[in-house]
């Protein structure tokens, strides 16, 4: 019981700092978005393409987190945008003192859209509130379609969902249907976004959003609450 105790207390510090975060951010007209994967799903890939696509009409940012090795930053910051890289040496997430840190190393007067990657898991990330404005789930075709079912957390806790690697579709066992089925049945105003970093297809309509995310489109801004998290954590 009072390692129960602990876990919570941790969590509730996190969640009182990701708080802060949030404010601070939002103070500045800063949009941020938490984007989670299992590792090879393609997140820097789909980092990179939207910042090649957006360069001009978005202030672009990136918290990158990874275990080990500044290799995607390094690949995000040669597509043009400002970015900190996070090594969590062994921790399987992010935590938001660890972008709290992150955040004093950005020039935010140039960021009106902030990305955190995080680590590669669709296990833990979800419990973990980053001050976030929303949340973002990539899954690829080359994974298998019953990533929704395996962990329903991740996507009860998400508010958009990217599948990615629709060029591999008719050289993979993928059925699409059947993972947009089931994501929605755990997640019924889950927004999807179906693409190819590879050949371009959905890219535009994933940007075209982003860019009324940040502008404030009230139908296209999907709200993090610090609730879906504790319900991803199961508290």
């Amino acid at each position: 019981m009072p390692k129960v105790t602990i876990a919570q207390n941790i969590l509730a510090v996190n969640d009182t700092v990701a708080q802060e975060i949030q404010q601070m951010l939002a103070t500045r007209g800063i949009r941020t978005i938490n984007v989670m994967s299992s590792p090879g799903a393609g997140k820097t890939t789909l980092l990179e393409r939207t910042i090649e696509r957006l360069r001009g009409e978005l202030g672009i940012g990136v918290i990158e987190g990874d275990v080990e090795t500044t290799a995607d930053a390094e690949r995000i910051e040669a597509a043009g945008a400002e970015t900190v890289q996070i090594n969590t040496r062994g921790a399987c997430h992010l935590e938001a003192h660890m972008i709290r840190d992150a955040l004093a190393q950005l020039e935010l007067t140039r960021v009106n859209l902030l990305f955190i990657e995080n680590i590669g898991n669709l296990v833990c990330p979800a419990a973990w509130n980053l001050g976030e404005d929303t949340r973002v789930v990539l899954t690829s075709t080359t994974e298998g379609d019953d990533k929704p079912a395996k962990y329903p957390h991740m996507f009860a806790a998400s508010q958009v969902m990217v599948v990615n690697k629709l060029d591999l579709l008719p050289y993979v066992d993928y059925d699409l249907a059947k993972a947009r089925r089931q994501a929605l049945a755990i997640n019924p105003r889950l927004r999807i976004f179906e693409v190819s970093c590879r050949t371009g297809a959905g890219l535009d309509e994933w940007c075209a959003w982003l860019t009324a995310f940040v502008h404030g489109d009230s139908n296209t801004v999907c709200k993090q609450s610090y609730s879906s998290a504790a319900t991803a954590r199961g508290t």
